[in-house]
């Protein structure tokens, strides 16, 4: 059952990189072309980091505008959970570089959240659990990737699907707003993956370096038939839970991996594929980050207004899938 206190969303913000990769250009390095990649993924362009662009840095511009639209004392907040599958390093978290770089108080719990494109909302759930019994009023909840480092650009099937960006978003309880979040994960490692590469020879088990690529490996077959089942079993337990019905859902923002699953999830709940929000012919799958850039992005715009009821959802590596029912 969800707890008496929700969330309020208190600030968004969100972070690309500049350099932007039309689909144009994979044409000339891969046997593809605009129009093959447009018509099964929806995506038109992605962006990807340059020369001195990080995850921290498109974390800190992010957080840098959440906090500033929160209007908040960031002295003030005391969590903070960045969602991600592709850190700067393996330690020190990204959180805890955030911690330090953004002038966080010393007594901040901060750390890292992998559950690959359901990142962000794991993230936001976990932050409002933790909430309850923190010290301090308000949490930073960040997903950010930098995928461009980790793919394979002979591969026409995967290095097309994905991009770099951060988003993030500052919480507080509320008793006047709901939250009800419903998750799952089915283990295994063969429809999505980024293996871990080791580089040296261990000289105690004279076991050699690792001869494979740390790039994402994705079936999209199967990755497409696992979304299809779990986030409508996911969101009607959420639905259920709540109390409402998918028609009284103002929007769904979902992570933005290919249109074709946006618009088949839609059917599938029966509720117009206008009220899916789409970005991701802008930005590709930015897995972790999805969720965020596109929450921020309809905040911006000013098409999100107080009270509208949303559906947060992602989906991906692990197999992991949650969603999460809130007001604006």
């Amino acid at each position: 059952m969800a707890v008496k206190k929700g969330i309020k969303i208190l600030g968004t913000g969100s972070s690309v990189p500049d350099f932007e990769v039309p689909n144009d250009e994979f044409a000339k390095i891969l046997d593809t072309n605009d129009e093959w990649i447009t018509e099964r993924t929806g995506i038109k362009t992605r962006r990807f980091v340059q020369e001195g662009e990080t995850s921290l840095t498109l974390c800190e511009d992010a957080c840098k505008k959440a906090i500033s639209e929160a209007g908040i004392d960031k002295e003030e907040i005391g969590i903070v959970i960045v969602g991600t599958c592709t850190a700067d390093y393996i330690t020190p978290s990204m959180a805890c570089l955030l911690q330090g770089s953004l002038g966080l108080d010393e007594r901040t719990l901060a750390f890292d959240l992998n559950a690959a494109c359901s990142g962000f909302v794991y993230s936001l759930n976990t932050a409002y659990l933790l909430l309850h019994g923190s010290f301090k009023k308000y949490a930073l909840v960040v997903g950010v990737e930098v995928l461009s480092r980790v793919l394979d650009y002979t591969d026409r099937g995967s290095s097309i699907l994905f991009g770099d960006g951060a988003g993030a978003c500052v919480i507080e309880l509320s008793g006047e707003k709901p939250f009800v979040f419903e998750a799952g994960s089915i283990g295994g490692a063969e429809s999505l993956n980024i293996p871990m590469t080791y580089q040296e020879k261990n000289p105690f088990t004279n076991k050699e370096p690792d001869t494979h690529k740390q790039v994402v490996n994705i079936n999209g077959n199967e990755v497409y038939r696992f979304v299809q089942d779990a986030f409508p079993k996911s969101a009607a337990i959420v639905f259920e839970q709540a109390g409402i019905t998918p028609d009284e859902i103002d929007y769904f923002i979902c992570h933005q991996a290919n249109l074709r699953i946006l618009m088949a999830s839609a059917k599938k709940l029966k509720v117009p594929f206008e009220k899916f929000f789409v970005n991701i012919d802008k930005y590709g799958n930015t897995s972790a980050a999805s969720v965020a850039i596109a929450l921020d992005e309809l905040n911006k715009t000013g098409t999100l207004k107080r009270g509208q009821k949303l559906i947060l959802a992602g989906f991906g590596g692990g197999l992991t899938y949650g969603s999460a029912y809130l007001t604006w």
